[in-house]
Formats: C-alpha cells, sequence, structure tokens
C-alpha cells in the first residue's frame, strides 16, 4: 500500500512538472491549432505509460490528468505573464 501511494504522489508531480512546459508553449500558440493540439496532448502517453509500468489501477487517472491539467494552467499563466512583461518593456 504505501509503494503504491508513493508511485501515485510521484507520477502526480511528474506530470504537473511535465507540463509546465507545455502549458508555456499553449499559450503562446493559436488556440486549437496543431501545435495547440500536441501542447496539450503530448504527455498523455508518456503518463500512461508510468501508470502501466508503476502498476496503478485505473483510479489514480483523474489524480494524474488533475496534476497534468494544474501543470498546464500555471505554466499557462507563466507563459502569458511573462510575454505581458516583455510587451511592456518595449512600451
Amino acid at each position: 500500500m504505501p509503494h503504491s501511494v508513493l508511485s501515485a504522489a510521484g507520477l502526480a508531480v511528474f506530470s504537473f512538472i511535465c507540463n509546465l512546459p507545455l502549458g508555456w508553449w499553449r499559450a503562446t500558440v493559436r488556440k486549437f491549432s496543431a501545435n495547440w493540439f500536441l501542447a496539450v496532448h503530448l504527455s498523455v502517453p508518456l503518463i500512461i505509460y508510468l501508470r502501466l509500468k508503476l502498476g496503478l489501477s485505473p483510479w489514480f487517472i483523474p489524480l494524474s490528468l488533475g496534476a497534468a491539467l494544474v501543470g498546464q494552467l500555471v505554466g499557462g499563466s507563466a507563459g502569458t505573464a511573462r510575454e505581458e512583461v516583455h510587451r511592456n518593456s518595449f512600451d
């Protein structure tokens, strides 16, 4: 039991960290373009592979997807804020 909890927590942290740069990239491309779709979905096969390799049940899918979503949102807001500062520095 403790091993699966530790594995689930590690997978959630990995999902979050992996999606930070992808969210940053997603915020800079046109919405619903091919690059946007790639930025949103690029980490999903890796997260699925790791969940299966760690032997985690499907009950951990919402946890890993939630962590990935939060990573996308945090990365996207950081990317948007950085572009805003960069844009205002030239005014």
